[in-house]
């Protein structure tokens, strides 16, 4: 039976923006997180503040597919990386007038690495090369010795999904697939309720098995970069991937990486005597 089934309200009409969390201080340092807690880097707190000035401003080009109007609430993992990272985004939204209700959520926190936890990924791969080759190739049936297996990752992140879907639903007539199934971006006709998620890839990774009801030996298949955007749009209980790691809204920090490089060669010419 899929995954999907009771899960998603019949004739749902809504939206669900994932974010992933910015950059923390393990990631910068190359080690493995999992649910060990690290604050945002600088480079962090610069990524979440760019993707929140995008959710704030969905209407802005290139438009982002989600409805008009503010979301009904961000929901976000309670580690500190990603509370961080939604405290930005309900902030960006305040002050273009959206008083946003923010929550933490227990059952969005990344999947538990165990023993791998705070090591870096070359200690992971030189003592744990077995364990490491066998989570990549086969992810249900391997994993980090003393961390979660997916199946209960699933377990934990299936009724927090429903919450969330369950509060979308409430007081809104179901929706019909008896429409045109083409909807362009920023459609103003697309008028329904739609909220943030802020999270981890890992759980993202279920998230997204969970709600198109795919089996989690392809938890691989997704992949979500720092900061990036996903929308999953519903349409009459149908889920519909509108849009998958967008990250355009972080371009100016590439901008302001390639000039920081260029600065030092110069500098470092300068101090070489090479013209």
């Amino acid at each position: 039976m899929p995954d999907d089934v009771g899960l998603i309200p019949d004739g749902l009409d809504a939206t669900l923006v994932l974010v992933r969390h910015g950059e923390s201080t393990l990631i910068a340092e190359g080690r493995f997180q999992g649910r060990a807690d690290s604050p945002l880097t600088e480079i962090g707190r610069r990524q979440a503040g760019f993707v929140a000035a995008r959710l704030a401003a969905p209407r802005a080009a290139p438009v982002l597919p989600v409805p008009t109007g503010p979301p009904l609430e961000i929901v976000h993992s309670p580690l500190g990386r990603a509370t961080e990272t939604a405290h930005a985004i309900e902030l960006a939204m305040r002050d273009v007038g959206w008083f946003v209700a923010r929550r933490p959520d227990d059952g969005l926190p990344e999947i538990g690495q165990g023993d791998w936890q705070g090591l870096h990924r070359d200690e992971i791969g030189a003592r744990y090369a077995a364990e490491l080759a066998a989570w990549r190739r086969t992810p249900v049936e391997a994993w980090a010795p003393g961390g979660e297996a997916l199946p209960d990752v699933q377990a934990r992140v299936r009724p927090s999904l429903a919450t969330i879907l369950a509060s979308h639903a409430e007081g809104g007539a179901p929706g019909t697939l008896d429409r045109s199934q083409v909807s362009g971006y920023g459609d103003p006709a697309a008028v329904h309720p739609w909220s943030v998620v802020v999270g981890h890839d890992g759980v993202f990774k279920i998230v997204l098995l969970t709600l198109f009801g795919l089996e989690l030996e392809r938890y691989w298949m997704w992949s979500m970069d720092l900061c990036a955007i996903t929308v999953v749009e519903f349409r009459a209980g149908r889920p519909v991937l509108r849009a998958h790691n967008l990250t355009a809204h972080l371009a100016a920090l590439d901008v302001d990486r390639e000039a920081a490089a260029h600065k030092a060669e110069a500098e470092q010419r300068e101090r070489s005597g090479a013209q």
